[in-house]
């Protein structure tokens, strides 16, 4: 197998640039690590042909889907046990002692968020240190071994016999899940290290697997449960993911990057304090939004205050240390780029809003509706099919519209949905409401998504690939547990008020109310945004590029000429070649 380096150029007289569209550098051990990026005069790539690494189209695209299969293992599996709650509830005897309303349903919405709840954190809590380890120690090994205990978890997890029991393996689940994600990132990243139509393909398929991937576990879960019973759906994922272990092992290129000997001087250079502090942090901040609901007071309760301050003081001590430390988990600099954090946040809102309706919309069909899993499984393929459309068309287009435009449309689109089943009742038909609210989900998750990924992963040299996938999953499981987390908050508050006349509809609206304010404040955010295309094999380009060179302090620039550039767009990501000099 070739390794990720062959991936890239092949230069003969080279001449090398600094990075571009960087607010600030990195520290000078960073730069001292980071590769140079090096362009090549009398010998250019065609991006038209496949990586080098592959031996064929085949593996290449093997290797892609593999990449996308990795990134939506959360879910995969999230969408799997929220198709079958109620049977696991009767199953292993939960009881609704803790939920007061919709009595019918209280005892599996209680486990499902709490098995839910478990795989988000141990799996958010987890990333940036796992992205930190690939990036150091190798991706292909990591790589496989997450993927293959991904495998084990879910055929042992369908053999549960208690609520603890579930909520164990479902953490262990989300910690393999954290596992495998910055080193697949990582390889696909430094596989397609250059800016191309190629690359924006490869990251559009990359990109479907997290919107649909839930999608995906709730078909697999519903056809499984319907011919045998919910341990069936467990064991039919595993077998999906065994299938992709095997790929892992032959498609994914070896490492283009010598990797860090096992040693004192590796362990001293490990940031041991950034990963206790968001771990810990990570862990009690989610704990406390996932248990407010269940609580005896809510919000008010003890310990949910003391999760929620411990956890919000550790996440503060953790962005300190990582502005101090010498090999910080994190680069903080990264986040002193203006269109870096307005695209971070303009993504964690919209998805605030996707995690919290994708999880209350199932389980309105399920509670309210009285729908089977196989049932509900056929009413959400749309959201499959919507997907698969959105992400071809992005592949296609991100390197000719305005990113900046097609991240509006994503917000727009994200707020129209939740706008849609906010005004939905009771007895609505399926496809004057839910229907369109699904297209346009998806719409808004996979075009924001593909934004947002593509320029974070532009945002960081090849050797950090990794970490920057770590820090991209990390925000969006944060935004996930937090969406969850007042949504159940909201539900559970108006549901507390209900009485016998009140449609038992009404907490469901609430939930999705919220979801239109996060989605509404997202719209507010992308005027601000200076981007233009992404990808073609003229790479990115900038309208004022900046170039922060390594002898200058951090903070000073110097523009680029358009000349340079090729064309005239806004986008302000490093600049990896130019076609013509």
């Amino acid at each position: 197998m070739r390794s990720q380096r062959e991936c890239g150029l092949v230069t003969q007289t080279t001449h090398t640039f600094p990075q571009v569209g960087m607010a600030s550098q990195p520290d000078a051990d960073d730069r001292e690590k980071g590769p140079d990026v090096s362009l090549t005069v009398d010998e250019q790539p065609s991006y038209a042909q496949r990586p080098k690494c592959f031996n064929s189209t085949v593996q290449e695209c093997l290797f892609v889907l593999t990449a996308t299969m990795a990134i939506g293992q959360q879910s995969f599996f999230q969408g799997c046990i929220v198709g079958v709650t109620a049977s696991i509830g009767a199953d292993l005897n939960m009881n609704s002692a803790e939920i007061t309303w919709i009595n019918a349903g209280a005892s599996a919405q209680s486990l499902i968020i709490h098995a839910w709840a478990s795989n988000s954190l141990s799996s958010g809590a987890f990333l940036l240190t796992f992205g930190k380890l690939a990036d150091m120690f190798g991706r292909k090994a990591l790589f496989i071994i997450g993927m293959a205990g991904f495998t084990l978890s879910l055929l042992v997890a369908g053999f549960a016999t208690n609520a603890i029991y579930m909520d164990v393996f479902s953490g262990i689940l989300g910690l393999f899940a954290a596992a495998v994600v910055p080193p697949a990132v990582g390889a696909l990243g430094a596989v397609y290290e250059q800016p191309s139509k190629r690359k924006n393909r490869a990251f559009a398929c990359f990109s479907a697997g997290n919107p649909l991937g839930f999608v995906g576990g709730m078909i697999i879960s519903g056809i499984a449960s319907h011919e045998y019973n919910w341990r069936a759906s467990f064991w039919a994922l595993a077998v999906v993911y065994a299938i992709f272990t095997a790929l892992t092992i032959w498609t994914v290129p070896a490492d283009g990057f010598a990797r860090t000997p096992v040693s004192w001087e590796a362990v001293r250079k490990f940031d041991l304090l950034g990963t206790g502090l968001v771990i810990v942090g990570f862990s009690f901040f989610s704990s406390s939004l996932s248990l407010a609901g269940d609580a005896p007071n809510g919000w008010k309760t003890g310990y949910v205050l003391a999760l929620l301050i411990v956890g919000i003081f550790l996440l503060a001590c953790f962005l300190y240390w990582q502005s101090i430390a010498k090999h910080p988990l994190m680069p903080l600099w990264v986040w002193k780029d203006r269109n870096f954090a307005l695209l971070m946040a303009t993504f964690c809102f919209g998805f605030m809003g996707f995690s919290a309706v994708s999880f209350f919309l199932s389980l309105y069909l399920q509670e309210v509706k009285h729908l089977t899993a196989l049932d509900i499984t056929v009413r959400l393929l749309p959201m499959v099919v919507s997907g698969v459309l959105v992400n071809v068309v992005c592949g296609l287009i991100l390197h000719r519209v305005s990113n900046k435009l097609l991240t509006g449309v994503g917000a727009l689109a994200y707020t129209a949905s939740f706008l849609i089943l906010s005004f939905m009742k009771e007895d609505a038909i399926y496809w004057a409401y839910i229907f369109p609210a699904l297209v346009l989900v998806v719409v808004g998750a996979d075009i924001q998504f593909n934004v947002t990924n593509m320029y974070v992963m532009s945002s960081l040299p090849p050797n950090q690939q990794s970490i920057a996938g770590g820090i991209f999953n990390t925000v969006s499981k944060l935004c996930n547990n937090l969406g969850l987390g007042i949504a159940t908050s909201v539900s559970a508050s108006v549901a507390s008020q209900m009485t016998a006349s009140t449609p038992a509809i009404q907490p469901y609206l609430a939930v999705y109310w919220f979801a239109a304010a996060c989605a509404g404040l997202s719209v507010f955010m992308v005027p601000f945004l200076t981007l233009g295309t992404q990808g073609g094999d003229t790479g990115p380009k900038s309208e004022q590029t900046v170039v922060a060179s390594d002898n200058e302090e951090a903070g000073e620039k110097k523009p680029v000429a358009d000349s340079m550039m090729g064309a005239e767009t806004r986008v302000a990501t490093p600049v990896m070649e130019l076609e013509k000099l």
